[in-house]
């Protein structure tokens, strides 16, 4: 039988006008899903829409899997 997985993505940003992308608060997304037991899928770069104006800010998708049962 084929292992399961479930997954769980998390959108990081910072602030919602411009701004660099801060390693702290990635690295404590990071520690937090690996003490629950998920292991990091993937990092994905994107423009994340944000409240204020028609442009988006820069952030990153973190995906993350941990098998089911």
């Amino acid at each position: 039988m084929a292992a399961r997985y479930e997954y769980v993505v998390d959108e990081i940003r910072e602030g919602m006008i411009g701004g660099k992308m801060s390693g702290d608060k990635l690295e404590k997304v990071l520690n937090q899903r690996a003490r629950d037991g998920w292991q990091l899928k993937a990092i994905t770069s994107v423009e994340v829409k944000g409240r204020v104006g028609p442009g988006g800010v820069d952030g990153v998708l973190v995906t993350f899997e941990r098998p089911v049962g």
